[in-house]
């Protein structure tokens, strides 16, 4: 089935001062880690592109609900190829991306010769497409790089080391930043480290934020029923995994439930992703099964359900390096809804959030729960920080507020003004 999001179309986008700005420019942009449009910010930089009067191609993963090889959608040409299961090792790793590699240069080349292009446009993880580009940039096109994830700082925090791998890992994100004419990053913390373990030319890097799309994050009628009788729900979205602290999370549902007492409270957690099923077994072995529920990947309007009818929305992602730098959309678009925040003491956490959100004791899930029951405890307070994150999301970080900065970047790598 075809994602809900599909619905929001670039004439949402504000768009006036960038019409036609990019008119004529062929563009393929490639992404590895999820398919397009489940990747929400390439689908939203794909329809900016093309709304500014650019030929989109994307080359990506089939996943659930992306399954055709090939397909048009709103105007942009999509293909997609198959990948390994998910890997677990290092070995797994390795044939994940060099399959990756094969299929994205052999439509790469396919898509050069049907329609030719003017710029690549790589989304990462991993830091390992520049080699595709590499093949094309003699032909005088254009490189890209949109720097999704910190990849060494990722791998320091998953195995809690540096080592070889480690210093591979920066190797190859400074070949990135060395084949790349623009940069961009998703945050200032990312564009320092572009400027300063990239060496890129300063006015060469453009923060991109993953705005949500205000014209098409709302709130909705809530849903009782997801409380299950209780009076409060706390609400979680976001991926399943090692590092966003879903077990720091479930200790803190246990403090409230077992040593506090408290039986009002329902939690809902929603997406996907590794550690899903070891999650929900934990919850069970916790004795937290009636207190938590674990929705997994649910359409659009079933997720606006669950934040609109949530009181409190929580990001427990653990304090690292990785986390420490990285701006988390679960955060945007909780704020987008109108909802207060509990999360850990992170740096781009709270320049996000700013007073949208209680931050917690480094992953402390004790002072996690404590403020969890304070924001419940005063409604007030609530409406007063909703508010706060709701405006600034629409004053400074929709994405909306981040077109120009987008097209700024093609610009300087096409060299126009």
């Amino acid at each position: 089935m075809t994602p809900s999001f599909l619905g929001s179309t670039v004439s949402n986008f504000e768009l006036a001062s960038t019409k036609d700005a990019l008119l004529g420019v062929r563009v393929l942009i490639i992404v590895e880690n999820l398919p397009v449009p489940f990747d929400r910010r390439v689908w939203q930089e794909a329809l900016t592109l093309k709304a500014a009067g650019a030929h989109v191609t994307v080359i990506c993963p089939t996943g659930k609900g992306c399954e055709l090889q090939h397909e048009v959608l709103d105007g942009v040409e999509i293909y997609r190829h198959s990948l390994p299961l998910d890997a677990g090792s290092a070995i797994g790793y390795l044939r994940e991306y060099s399959m990756a590699l094969f299929h994205e240069t052999r439509l790469a080349v396919k898509i050069f010769f049907r329609n030719g292009f003017d710029v690549i446009h790589a989304c990462n993880p991993p830091d390992l497409i520049f080699l595709v580009a590499l093949l094309f940039k003699p032909f005088g096109t254009k490189f890209i790089f949109d720097h999704h994830d910190i990849n060494p700082e990722l791998y320091e925090a998953k195995f809690n080391k540096r080592g070889l791998f480690w210093r591979l890992l920066v190797f190859v994100e400074r070949l990135t930043f060395a084949c790349a004419d623009v940069s961009i990053a998703t945050n200032q913390s990312y564009r320092h480290i572009a400027i300063e373990r990239g060496r890129m030319d300063p006015s060469n890097v453009f923060v991109v934020r993953s705005g949500p799309d205000v014209d098409r994050i709302k709130q909705v009628p809530p849903r009782p029923s997801l409380k299950k009788g209780r009076e409060f729900l706390v609400g979680y979205v976001g991926v399943m995994g090692d590092q966003e602290g879903i077990d720091l999370l479930l200790e803190s549902v246990s403090y409230i439930v077992h040593r506090k007492g408290r039986r009002d409270i329902q939690f809902c957690l929603v997406g996907g992703g590794p550690s899903l099923e070891s999650l929900e077994d934990m919850s069970l072995k916790m004795g937290l099964n009636d207190y938590v529920s674990f929705l997994g990947r649910i359409p659009d309007h079933d997720l606006f359900e669950v934040l609109s009818t949530a009181d409190v929305c929580v990001n427990p992602d653990r304090v690292n390096q990785m986390n420490n730098l990285s701006t988390m959309n679960k955060i945007l678009e909780y704020m987008a809804i109108g909802k207060p925040i509990v999360q850990y003491e992170v740096v781009e956490g709270r320049i996000s959030a700013e007073g949208a959100s209680l931050y917690a004791v480094k992953n402390d899930p004790v002072d996690f729960a404590e403020k969890i029951m304070f924001l419940l405890s005063a409604p007030d307070v609530r409406a007063v920080m909703g508010a706060t994150g709701q405006d600034r999301i629409i004053r400074e970080l929709s994405w909306q507020t981040q077109i120009k900065s987008l097209i700024d970047a093609y610009k300087t790598a096409l060299k126009r003004r």
